[in-house]
Parts: structure tokens; sequence; C-alpha cells
């Protein structure tokens, strides 16, 4: 009996402790609550109701392109386009049911979604098999990154062939909403926006949170093919190798950014000033926005390049290629190259390039431009550099003018002859620098390459040269004219070319090189050589933009001038007036005196065009073949050049086949198309 009451008296003594805890415990609360609404309670309704002030930047047209006459060459088309400005606080299942509403209004294109974004969807579609690609054992002793990157790698082709073709509409709509920043615009469509998928859009934009219609823009370009390699490409989104430079100059992903040649080396000019705006949020969501600053578009370029002229040109070289293959049959020429250039200013007028192409679509060759071959590629052009070859002779002392020079067969006691192609052993000539110029004397050049290099020919020695010397001389005189270095274009991509690598036994090869059949030249450094020689000694750096101006507005096309490109002067070569002048009349007398070789340039309706000009031939192999390149380089008129020229044919014809003519074909042509456009205009 006792032992019964005292456990009755001993049960409520720990209820009422329980009741005595939960009491203390509700006091607490109590108390917190009332010191937080009595002491901070301005604080948390303030924390409620604060909004933020997110200054965004979005993006503007690019500048247009003009040629030198003004005319438009590339310019902006405005389109359609729905974007998407993601919340500050990424939520993963209201973007994913954003996108499948968005699916059901626009189509989108499926074909930039890679395999890596279908596995991701196929996770976040299907958690519960995602999961079960791991066991439980793999899922708690693996890291989280490890255990990702392992359930990824089980996902199999079947999976990811639950995709219909709604659920990868829907991840390529995804794909964009996650692909930039918080409060950053993205734009998700803005091709081949139907006015329908517009409306809809537009009316369903309360359902739609971040989505949003607007109007874009696109290159056009109303030359349409004419000098696309050079007016360059742009990208829709920054590049992923250059994501982190762009980024940090105030780029968004989804910005237009020039992608090669003109666009991207003047993409801080094309570029222009972007909009400033100021989203107010609250929560992560947007609740209005604000103009802070309007944008402007980018600065306009005017190029140098006389888009008529450069139009002629492409339509003198394509009518040259077909009628050369057609009458020829030559195996192998499928390209040339035209570079038109102030000598006096180094303004680009042409650069033209064309090459057979195998077209996939019409399964057919077809010519398309390549005028970026110009200054991209590089290829040995034979005699047209002897100009440079007579002019080092000068410059390093072991010629002068009016020096005459034997041309004989050279033969050396290794066996080795060599010779001028008009002159097999018959008839030995004595010359000057001119008439060496004139007919091409390989034996002239021969012999001024062997004097720099110390060696006086004697008639079955051994050839005795110093190799290193000559070398080192003829390239340092050579890259005073821009042979073999780079000219300083303002474009990018430019080469300098290939330097031959002669073995120890092979000094000859200095005798080849003063002849232009060792190193490669590209056709822009030919036309910078020439330039130097016509305006009397100075190289000019060449340049295919001629302003910079500020936009137009809607009553003046063009802005006023931001910036003018100055013509340069690189370097001015160390040979005297009188030396230069030697040059010059030699090639007045290849184009104008019986015996030269590019008399087809002064002849009929071209003689009064006074054209001055060097021919180019080079023995060279191609695709395993030999086969010889065309070259020419020229200027007129004579007494006040106002036009310099270079051409370059690789592969014109395989050696043994029937020769052409291809190079002087398209250079007088080339030059009478100008000349008469001049005419044209100053009626």
């Amino acid at each position: 009996m006792r032992k019964n009451k005292k456990k009755k008296t001993h049960i409520p003594l720990r209820i009422n402790l329980l009741f005595f805890a939960v009491f203390i415990l509700f006091a607490v609360l109590i108390f917190r609550l009332g010191y937080v609404q009595i002491v901070h309670g301005e604080d948390a309704k303030r924390e409620l109701d604060r909004t933020e002030d997110v200054t965004v930047k979005t993006s503007v047209p690019r500048g247009l392109i003009y040629d030198r006459d003004h005319r438009p060459v590339v310019e902006n088309q405005a389109e359609r386009a729905i974007t998407y400005t993601a919340p500050k606080k990424f939520n993963q299942e209201e973007t994913l049911e954003t996108a499948k509403k968005l699916a059901k209004l626009i189509e989108k294109e499926t074909d930039k979604i890679t395999d890596r974004d279908k596995i991701d969807f196929w996770i976040l579609l299907h958690p519960d098999e995602a999961k079960a690609k791991l066991s439980d054992k793999e899922w708690a002793d693996l890291k989280n990154e490890e255990a990702a990157k392992l359930q990824r790698e089980r996902v199999t082709e079947a999976d990811l062939k639950m995709l219909s073709k709604d659920d990868l509409e829907v991840l390529a709509i995804y794909r964009e909403f996650t692909k930039g920043y918080a409060l950053d615009p993205q734009i998700v469509k803005n091709e081949d926006v139907s006015l329908e998928e517009f409306a809809r859009v537009s009316e369903n934009l309360n359902s739609l949170p971040g989505v949003d219609t607007t109007m874009d823009w696109e290159r056009i370009y109303p030359f349409e093919d004419t000098l696309r390699t050079i007016l360059g490409n742009v990208n829709s989104g920054l590049p992923a190798e250059k994501l982190d430079y762009y980024e940090a100059h105030g780029y968004s992903r989804s910005d237009r950014v020039g992608k090669s040649y003109l666009e991207l080396q003047y993409e801080d000019v094309l570029q222009g000033q972007k909009e400033k705006v100021k989203n107010v949020t609250k929560s992560g969501q947007i609740l209005e926005t604000e103009l802070v600053s309007e944008g402007a578009r980018g600065k306009d370029l005017v190029l140098t390049i006389d888009m008529e002229l450069q139009q002629k040109v492409d339509q003198i070289i394509e009518e040259e290629l077909r009628k050369t293959k057609a009458k020829y049959g030559t195996q192998l020429l499928d390209r040339a190259f035209v570079t038109l250039m102030d000598p006096n200013t180094g303004e680009i007028l042409a650069l033209s390039g064309k090459q057979y192409t195998y077209d996939e679509d019409e399964k057919k060759y077809v010519l398309r431009d390549f005028a970026s071959g110009n200054f991209t590629t590089a290829y040995v052009p034979g005699s047209a550099v002897k100009g440079a070859t007579v002019l080092t002779g000068f410059m390093t002392g072991v010629n002068h003018p009016g020096k005459w020079i034997l041309d004989e067969p050279l033969i050396f006691k290794d066996g080795t002859k060599k010779s001028s192609w008009f002159n097999g052993g018959c008839c030995n000539q004595s010359m000057d620098e001119k008439t060496a110029l004139m007919k091409s004397s390989n034996v002239y050049m021969f012999k001024t390459a062997m004097l720099i290099g110390g060696y006086q020919y004697q008639r079955g020695d051994y050839l005795g040269i110093d190799k290193v010397k000559a070398f080192e001389k003829m390239r340092y005189y050579f890259s005073q004219f821009g042979l073999g270095t780079m000219t300083g274009i303002d474009l990018p991509g430019e080469m300098s070319g290939y330097k031959g690598d002669p073995k120890t036994n092979e000094a000859g090869k200095a005798l080849d090189f003063a002849i232009g059949q060792f190193d490669t030249f590209t056709n822009l450094q030919l036309a910078q050589y020439v330039s130097t020689i016509a305006n009397g000694g100075n190289r000019m750096q060449p340049h295919i933009v001629k302003e910079i101006r500020e936009p137009g507005n809607e009553d003046e096309k063009l802005g006023p001038i931001a910036q003018e490109v100055q013509s340069k002067v690189l370097n001015r070569i160390d040979a005297t007036e009188n030396e230069i002048k030697s040059v010059q009349e030699g090639f007045w007398r290849v184009v104008h005196s019986s015996g030269g070789t590019g008399t087809a340039l002064g002849q009929g309706e071209y003689k009064n065009l006074r054209i001055a000009a060097k021919t180019g031939t080079a023995e060279t192999f191609d695709q395993g073949k030999s086969v010889w390149n065309l070259s020419l380089v020229a200027y007129a008129p004579y007494e006040n050049p106002e036009i310099a020229m270079s051409i370059i044919v690789p592969s014109a014809y395989l050696n043994g086949s029937t020769e052409n003519k291809i190079n002087s074909d398209i250079g007088k042509r080339v030059m009478k198309a100008y000349f008469d456009l001049q005419k044209e205009r100053a009626k």
C-alpha cells in the first residue's frame, strides 16, 4: 500500500516539471518575438520592403561600313527578337516551366544542343531514374562533383532517346535562359521570328516571367559576296575562348562581337556605347526598369576600297580563270590574287582574290571570294622581285647604275649549270641593270648575289659564295621593300611568308633567292614592294580603313569624322634617287621595248596607260607536281604613278605543258578598268 501511494505522489511532480519547462520555452519565445517587434520591428519591416537597384547594360547596333565613295558596304537590318532576363534568385522549376510555356508559342531550332546538354536535361526531367544510376553506397562515399560526373557517364543512348522532339525544343529554350547572368537580357530567338510568334509571345508576357519581345538587328551586305572575306563576320554570343576578356570589358554573354577581319580588328570602334538600364528588384524579382543613359550605336568605318573597282577586278579574275582553264586545261590552277594600292598613300583600292572550291549543296566547283589570300597565303613569285635584287646590289655597293655584266651560261666545277631563259649558251651578252630587267636576266641577278656573298664568278670554279652573308644581306634589303616581313596592314591574320633553310652544301640557293625562287612572299608584300619603287623609295604602310566617323542622324547618312587614318612611311630604302630611277626605267622597258617580257601591257588599247612593270615566273611544286607560278608587279602612269598593282597566280600551268599568260591578261584588263573608271567619273 505504501509503495502504491509513493508512486501516485511521484507522477504529478514529473508532470509539473514538464509543464514548467514548456512554460519557460513559451515565455522565451514570447519575449523574443516581443523584442524583435518592439526593438527591431522597423528594421524587419524595412528588410521586407527593401528594393535593390541593379544597373545593366543593353546592346546597341554595330557601326556601319562604307567604301571610299560612301556607298554602304555593311548595314544593320532590324528584326524581331524574343529575349529572357533571368531573375536575381534562380529557380530551376520556375525557369523550366517558363521554357515549356514559351516552347508552345514559338519554334526553336535545336541544332546547337550538345550531348552534354541532353544528358543534363534528361537528369533534370527524370530525377528518380537519374538517382538510381548510382548505388546508395556510391552516393554516400563519393563527393558531389564525383557523383554527378559518374551519374552523367551512366546516362545511356537509350535514355536520351526518351527525349521527344518537344523536349528538345524546350531544352533549346532552357539552354538560352541559363546562358547568361541574372538581370542580363539573353537572346532566345532573333532569326526568322514570324509576326505570329511575336504577337503570341507579346500577348502572353504576363504568364512568362522574364520573357520580353523587342527589336534586334542583323548584318546585311548590299554588295553581297564582294569582299566578304575581308569584311569579316560577327558572333552571336561571346566566343568561349575569349569569354573572360570580353566580360572584363563590359560585354554580356549574348552580345555580338567581331569574329574575323574588319569586324574583329575594329571591334572597339564598331561595338558602340551600350544603353544603361536600372532594374528595380524586390526579393529577386524585377519591379520596374528605368533608363539611366541612352546608348549610341557604334562608329562607322569608311574604307579605302572602291567597291565599283573591286567588283570589276573580281569579274576580271573570274573570267580569266575560267577562260584559261577552258583553253589550256590547267589541272592545278584554282586561284588568283590582285592587290591595287595607291603607292603614295598606302590606301588599298581593291583587294581581290578568287578560288575554286567545291560546293556541297550545288555538288560542283564554284568560284568564291578569297580576298584575304592576298596577305594570308604566300608563294614563290619568280622574277617579279628582280627590281629588289638590282637595288640590293646597288645598296650593298657591289654594283652601280650603268655597270655592264656579261650574261653567259654559268658552269661550275661540280657540274652545276645555270643560265638565263633566253641564253642557253650561244649568245653571250653584256647588259646593264635596265636591260637585265627588260629581258629578265637570271645571270645578272646570280652574279649580283655572288658578289654580295663575296665571290667573283670564274668559269669552271666551285661556287665559293658565303651563303650566310649573302642571305643575311639580301633578306635585310628585301625587307626594306616589305618583302619577307609584315606589311603592317590594319587586318588580322597577316603572314610574313616562308624563309627557306638551305643546307650547308646548297650555297646555290642564294642564287635562287635572287630570282625569286626560294623564299615565299604574299601578294600584298609585292604590292608594297612595287609601290616603294613607284613612289621613289618610301615603304608605305598599307591600310584599308580611311576614316572613322561618328554615327549619322536621320538627316545625314554620315556623321562627322572622329579619326582620319594618316598615311605612314614605314621606312625609306637605302638607295639614291638615281639608283631608283634606273630600276624604274628598267620596268618601263619591260613593257615598252621590243625585247621586254611584258609588252602585252603596252600594246594597242593599253599603250596610252603608260604602265611600268615586271613579270615573273617561278618553278615550284604543288601536290607533288612541278608547276609554274606567274606573277606581275606594275604601276601607272609611269611619270606620275597613282596606282600600283601586284598579281600572283599560283600553279598557273604544269611544267612541260602549254604556257599561258594569265598574269598579263589579268593585269592589262585591271589597269584599263581602273583608268576607264577614272575617266567616267571625271566626266
